[in-house]
């Protein structure tokens, strides 16, 4: 065997001689022959390869970046006119659940129809309008992030789709990816102010939204109002100023402040709660909030008055035991003032374990 017949196991095969009945290898020759014309097979095979499969990803992504671009022109379209974009079911499939998608989407799923009777459904849309608003006429307004509305009459299917049975709900729709649990609003938690939603809104996106209100001319117009009742009053009486000085009259302004604060009505101004809660299925009113950690305005109202009963009962008792009045009249005092604070103190505590489920203690009607 000739030298350079050594390659011949990795290039080439024995092959029929010219000759009939005779089989000879190739030599060294042609086994680089062979070598070279194997590395060019392989080379045009890849070469073939990527040219056809790159033709047709390059233009998958010019489409792909085609249809991101009608999207996104659509949506701000749409924006320039109207700050929340009301989706039915095609629009919301289309420009929200289907990809291409490089922005957020803040949906607020509703029940506006009057039929429907969701107050709290109008209070949180005054709150969402004004947040879409505030960003809509932002300096920092981007294509980062839209507001959109869905109402139950006009894309049931979608609140089907997404296993909804209770509105108003607020999700981030982000723009990678599936919402997380993080991505639905806490409604009874935080309350539906806008000024709460835009810090969810932050925390969820990184996009800060400065919330700016109408001017509310209510509220001056009401402090001046009060604050000319008083000057009047004083002016009447500025011969005599001894009302200034009486203990009974601060007493009492005192206690309602306070009677205030501790009844959650500086919670309500900050957080900004619905006043109830209708079951949208059964239609039953809640006015009591079922958890520790969020409260109704109604709740508050219902606390103010139970605990003004239960001051109203303790003062009859002070005023029986240190009055100079007749016996009877003291024991009717005592009576009311001992029944006062033991009903409205039973109902107090009904509340209380009501919202903190598993506490032990109970008195009479609790």
């Amino acid at each position: 065997m000739r030298r350079g017949q050594g390659l011949v196991c990795l290039f080439s095969r024995p092959t029929l001689s010219p000759s009939p009945g005779k089989v000879s290898l190739l030599g060294g020759r042609g086994a680089n022959m062979a070598a070279r014309w194997c590395l060019w097979c392989v080379s045009a095979t890849v070469a073939v390869a990527l040219l056809v499969c790159g033709v047709p990803s390059a233009s998958a992504q010019r489409k792909k970046e085609m249809v991101l671009s009608e999207k996104v022109s659509q949506l701000m379209e749409w924006t320039n006119k109207r700050p929340v974009i009301r989706m039915n079911g095609d629009k919301f499939r289309r420009l929200v659940k289907a990809p291409p998608r490089n922005y957020s989407v803040i949906v607020m799923f509703t029940a506006l129809q009057l039929h429907r009777q969701c107050v709290v459904c109008k209070q949180a849309d005054e709150e969402f309008q004004i947040l879409a608003n505030s960003w809509r006429y932002s300096s920092a307004f981007t294509n980062r992030i839209f507001f959109a509305m869905v109402d139950f009459d006009e894309g049931s299917d979608v609140f089907q789709m997404l296993n909804m049975n209770s509105a108003p709900t607020f999700i981030n729709f982000p723009a990678k990816g599936k919402p997380k649990r993080g991505d639905t609003y806490e409604l009874q938690v935080r309350g539906f102010s806008a000024e709460q939603i835009a810090r969810w809104i932050a925390d969820r996106t990184d996009v800060n939204i400065r919330v700016i209100r109408p001017p509310n001319y209510a509220g001056p117009l009401m402090l001046g109002l009060l604050l000319a009742i008083i000057g009047g009053l004083v002016y009447l009486r500025r011969s005599n100023m001894e009302f200034l000085f009486n203990k009974t009259g601060w007493a009492f302004a005192a206690l309602c402040f306070v009677l205030a604060m501790t009844s959650g009505q500086m919670w309500n101004h900050i957080r900004g709660p619905p006043y109830a809660h209708k079951n949208p299925h059964t239609g039953h009113v809640n006015y009591i909030h079922g958890s520790s950690q969020a409260q109704f305005v109604a709740e508050t109202h219902i606390v103010l008055l139970f605990n003004g009963g239960v001051t109203l009962g303790m003062v009859l008792l002070c005023e029986a035991a240190t009055s100079d009045m007749d016996i009877g009249k003291r024991k009717i005092m005592c009576v009311a003032g001992i029944g006062l604070v033991v009903l409205f103190f039973s109902w107090m505590l009904s509340i209380f374990r009501s919202k903190y489920h598993g506490y032990p203690y109970s008195f009479l009607m609790s």
